[in-house]
């Protein structure tokens, strides 16, 4: 698959497969005729770059949990705490915003409130 062809199946523009490649995290893309070629692997490893783009990782988290994945066995603890640290700051959010709409629950209510008691004089 050509880098074109991936930038439209994953909808990732090419200067960030550019940049991907660059990271050294797509060690088997080879250039066929000026053109990137991407195998199965190189596209196993955009997916999970994609979803940990979509769970909140920076750029530079990224390129430092794909290094820990290359290195094999040995960074799977790192990685793990990373993805603990995403989890807990995602709960943080989740909480913050249940409060929000807690707080925005109440407010329509006392309105409600506050008209059900003029309609009633």
């Amino acid at each position: 698959m050509t880098i074109s062809e991936a930038s439209e199946r994953y909808q990732i523009p090419i200067e960030i497969l550019k940049e991907y490649e660059k990271w050294g995290l797509c060690g088997a893309v080879k250039k066929v005729m000026g053109e990137w070629q991407y195998d199965d692997s190189d596209l196993e490893k955009l997916s999970l770059i994609m979803t940990l783009h979509d769970i909140g990782f920076a750029a530079d988290e990224i390129e430092a949990y794909m290094k820990l994945t290359a290195e094999g066995g040995s960074g799977g603890g790192e990685r793990l705490r990373m993805l603990d640290q995403k989890r807990t700051a995602t709960l943080d959010e989740i909480h913050f915003y249940e409060r929000k709409l807690e707080r925005l629950d109440y407010l329509r209510h006392e309105i409600r409130r506050q008209e059900e008691r003029r309609t009633r004089l």
